[in-house]
């Protein structure tokens, strides 16, 4: 009972000393360890996992909660930090990080905050993966993890393009349609998204459509608007063990539009786990959709 009583007065002091005036250096125990890390974005949690270092409080993620399953073997211990859209400011304090990533969309008005915690890196823009892991590898000093990992991928993206010359020599470089569906609605992303900048980088065309918009992606509420999602080939995003999505798919594949696209007449089609292309924003992430988009070039598709 008295240990309970303590902590809670614990936490208390230290949610008064955030808000009104700075931490004492009294409420810690001065002893030495290695870098504390808080990740409050996906992407950040993404990047510090592919670096090797485990943070000590991470936000829920936004499906799979409370941890995508591709990074619970590494983070499924981790501290919980609540919504990423509202993380708990005392629960970071408790963990005395030393270094704070967060994004400026989201928790710019909480930096003040927290900066009487630690040091905040804020990233403009939670979905350019390359730059989350140059700026998470910088601030750590891991640098030359960085540079590793970024050259594997340049790799791995050349192989791919050479690839696709050959699978597709009579229409290099082919048009692509990433499509997830929701329950209620289809959704094609263009791009300026996370799965479209892997997709252009890749080699991918995009339809007239995606090429002239500006935003992530493109909302369609009806099936009517079908005939826009057409292209040479289509990533379909689903995520697992969710019948409303399921019964929309199936909408979909039924529709007498959907029958008349080029994929779908080539069966050129492959459907893929809508998290790590669509919610990961990291280059484990960026990994993952290398990884379907492999194994479509090798003819694995539907």
């Amino acid at each position: 009972m008295m240990t309970s009583v303590y902590c809670s007065l614990r936490r208390r002091r230290l949610l008064q000393a955030l808000l009104f005036g700075g931490l004492s250096p009294s409420l810690f125990a001065a002893t030495p360890r290695l870098p504390r890390v808080v990740s409050l974005f996906q992407g950040a949690t993404d990047s510090l996992v592919a670096l090797g270092v485990t943070p000590c409080g991470i936000v829920e993620s936004w499906a799979e909660k409370p941890v995508y399953r591709y990074l619970r073997p590494m983070v499924s211990t981790v501290a919980q930090l609540g919504l990423e859209t509202q993380p708990a400011l005392e629960k970071i304090a408790m963990l005395q990080p030393d270094r704070i990533f967060a994004s400026r969309f989201r928790h710019q008005d909480i930096v003040p905050v927290m900066a009487k915690i630690a040091p905040v890196t804020l990233l403009d823009d939670v979905f350019e993966f390359k730059k989350t892991l140059t700026v998470v590898a910088d601030a750590l000093g891991l640098s030359p993890a960085a540079a590793m990992l970024l050259q594997r991928w340049d790799s791995r993206v050349a192989a791919i393009k050479a690839s696709m010359v050959r699978q597709f020599s009579a229409q290099s470089p082919p048009q692509v349609s990433v499509i997830e569906v929701r329950p209620d609605h289809i959704r094609s992303y263009v791009a300026h998204s996370f799965p479209g900048s892997v997709m252009s980088e890749l080699g991918f065309r995009w339809n007239a459509q995606a090429a002239q918009t500006r935003s992530a992606s493109l909302r369609f509420s009806t099936l009517e608007n079908i005939p826009l999602l057409d292209a040479d080939l289509f990533f379909i995003l689903l995520r697992a063990n969710t019948p409303a999505i399921d019964r929309q798919y199936q909408r979909l594949i039924a529709h007498p539009l959907w029958q008349q696209l080029r994929a779908v007449k080539a069966r050129r089609i492959m459907t893929v786990d809508s998290v790590p292309w669509s919610l990961s924003g990291g280059i484990l992430g960026a990994n993952h959709i290398v990884d379907d988009v492999e194994r479509f070039v090798r003819g694995e598709g539907q």
